[in-house]
Protein backbone atom coordinates (compact mmCIF):
# COMPACT_ATOMS: atom_id res chain seq x y z
CA UNK A 1 0.00 0.00 0.00
CA UNK A 2 2.58 2.35 0.98
CA UNK A 3 3.87 2.02 -2.99
CA UNK A 4 0.65 3.31 -4.16
CA UNK A 5 0.49 6.44 -1.87
CA UNK A 6 4.20 7.08 -2.98
CA UNK A 7 2.93 6.78 -6.44
CA UNK A 8 0.06 9.24 -6.10
CA UNK A 9 2.44 11.42 -4.56
CA UNK A 10 5.54 11.34 -6.71
CA UNK A 11 2.72 11.60 -9.56
CA UNK A 12 1.72 15.39 -7.69
CA UNK A 13 4.98 16.52 -7.88
CA UNK A 14 6.00 15.30 -11.51
CA UNK A 15 3.07 16.94 -13.18
CA UNK A 16 3.88 20.06 -11.18
CA UNK A 17 0.76 20.43 -10.03
CA UNK A 18 1.66 19.87 -6.11
CA UNK A 19 2.38 22.46 -3.57
CA UNK A 20 3.65 22.25 -0.51
CA UNK A 21 0.56 22.28 0.25
CA UNK A 22 -1.23 19.65 -1.58
CA UNK A 23 2.08 17.27 -0.92
CA UNK A 24 2.15 17.82 2.59
CA UNK A 25 -1.94 16.99 2.83
CA UNK A 26 -1.06 13.76 0.53
CA UNK A 27 1.30 13.15 3.59
CA UNK A 28 -0.67 13.62 6.03
CA UNK A 29 -3.87 11.61 4.46
CA UNK A 30 -1.42 8.91 3.88
CA UNK A 31 -0.10 9.06 7.08
CA UNK A 32 -3.92 8.45 8.26
CA UNK A 33 -4.46 5.52 6.07
CA UNK A 34 -1.14 3.66 7.30
CA UNK A 35 -2.49 4.84 11.04
CA UNK A 36 -5.52 3.25 10.53
CA UNK A 37 -3.61 -0.32 9.29
CA UNK A 38 -0.76 -0.29 11.72
CA UNK A 39 -1.92 1.63 14.52
CA UNK A 40 -5.26 1.85 15.10
CA UNK A 41 -6.54 -1.76 16.04
CA UNK A 42 -4.69 -0.60 19.26
CA UNK A 43 -4.50 3.43 19.45
CA UNK A 44 -6.79 5.80 19.13
CA UNK A 45 -6.42 9.07 18.15
CA UNK A 46 -9.70 10.37 19.82
CA UNK A 47 -10.96 10.23 23.42
CA UNK A 48 -14.48 8.48 21.90
CA UNK A 49 -12.75 5.68 20.36
CA UNK A 50 -12.30 3.07 22.32
CA UNK A 51 -8.26 1.73 22.62
CA UNK A 52 -6.36 -0.60 23.67
CA UNK A 53 -3.27 1.37 23.89
CA UNK A 54 -2.50 5.42 24.98
CA UNK A 55 -4.62 7.66 23.16
CA UNK A 56 -2.11 8.98 20.36
CA UNK A 57 -3.98 12.62 20.01
CA UNK A 58 -0.99 15.25 21.28
CA UNK A 59 1.49 12.12 21.45
CA UNK A 60 4.73 14.97 19.79
CA UNK A 61 6.08 16.86 22.76
CA UNK A 62 4.33 14.40 25.57
CA UNK A 63 6.70 12.85 27.54
CA UNK A 64 6.81 8.99 27.44
CA UNK A 65 4.69 7.18 29.91
CA UNK A 66 2.40 10.17 30.77
CA UNK A 67 -0.34 9.89 29.46
CA UNK A 68 -3.25 10.04 32.50
CA UNK A 69 -5.00 7.20 33.20
CA UNK A 70 -3.26 4.62 31.11
CA UNK A 71 -1.38 1.91 33.02
CA UNK A 72 2.14 1.88 31.47
CA UNK A 73 5.14 -0.35 31.91
CA UNK A 74 7.62 0.71 34.85
CA UNK A 75 10.19 0.84 31.88
CA UNK A 76 7.91 3.38 29.80
CA UNK A 77 7.19 5.51 32.76
CA UNK A 78 10.91 5.62 33.78
CA UNK A 79 12.47 6.04 30.60
CA UNK A 80 12.86 10.24 31.04
CA UNK A 81 12.14 11.02 27.13
CA UNK A 82 10.12 13.11 25.37
CA UNK A 83 8.01 11.83 21.95
CA UNK A 84 10.09 13.64 19.31
CA UNK A 85 9.65 12.51 15.54
CA UNK A 86 12.76 10.62 15.66
CA UNK A 87 11.85 8.29 19.05
CA UNK A 88 8.83 8.04 17.41
CA UNK A 89 10.69 6.25 14.32
CA UNK A 90 12.65 4.19 17.13
CA UNK A 91 9.88 3.03 18.66
CA UNK A 92 7.92 2.17 15.21
CA UNK A 93 10.71 0.35 14.25
CA UNK A 94 11.78 -1.91 17.18
CA UNK A 95 10.15 -0.57 20.37
CA UNK A 96 11.05 -2.91 23.00
CA UNK A 97 14.65 -2.52 21.58
CA UNK A 98 14.50 1.42 22.11
CA UNK A 99 12.53 0.87 25.41
CA UNK A 100 13.52 -2.84 27.14
CA UNK A 101 10.89 -4.04 29.48
CA UNK A 102 8.16 -2.47 27.54
CA UNK A 103 4.72 -4.27 27.29
CA UNK A 104 3.93 -3.20 23.69
CA UNK A 105 4.26 -6.00 21.30
CA UNK A 106 3.86 -5.37 17.47
CA UNK A 107 5.31 -5.86 14.35
CA UNK A 108 7.90 -3.11 13.31
CA UNK A 109 7.02 -0.92 10.88
CA UNK A 110 10.68 -0.52 9.38
CA UNK A 111 9.82 1.29 6.20
CA UNK A 112 11.32 5.28 7.00
CA UNK A 113 8.49 5.95 4.44
CA UNK A 114 5.15 5.06 6.21
CA UNK A 115 6.97 5.88 9.38
CA UNK A 116 7.17 9.55 8.48
CA UNK A 117 3.53 9.31 6.65
CA UNK A 118 2.56 8.09 10.15
CA UNK A 119 4.03 10.72 12.14
CA UNK A 120 3.48 13.44 9.83
CA UNK A 121 -0.19 12.31 10.29
CA UNK A 122 0.63 12.49 13.94
CA UNK A 123 1.89 15.91 14.02
CA UNK A 124 -1.37 16.89 13.08
CA UNK A 125 -3.31 16.07 16.16
CA UNK A 126 -3.20 18.43 18.78
CA UNK A 127 -4.27 17.55 22.35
Amino acid sequence: MNKMIMAIALGFVLAGTASANVFDRVKVEAGETLFRTECHRCHAVDATDPSYGPLLDGILGRKAGTYEGYEFSEALKGAGFVWTAGALRAWMEENDAFVPGTKMRHVGITDPTVQDFIIEYLSTLAK
